[in-house]
């Protein structure tokens, strides 16, 4: 079975950090992403304090959550 878009990117697995969803293939918790950007920090740096996260899934993981914000009713 082909891994979808978003499991590509990141997942939830009791197994890891309790369940906390997780950049596919790391430890990183996509909360950390959040975090960063909140402060004003770029996907640059998040990318340079977490080695281990790809680009490719930092801009996958915020077109997801962009498209649920949209189907959500937010801006």
């Amino acid at each position: 079975m082909v891994p979808t878009v978003q499991e590509r990117v990141f997942k939830s697995d009791p197994e890891i950090l309790g369940g906390t969803p997780v950049f596919a293939g790391t430890r990183v918790p996509v909360q950390n992403l959040i975090d960063y950007l909140e402060d004003g920090e770029s996907i640059g740096e998040f990318l340079e304090g977490f080695p281990t996260v790809k680009r490719e899934q930092v801009i996958a993981f915020l077109e997801l959550t962009r498209g649920l914000a949209l189907v959500g009713g937010g801006a």
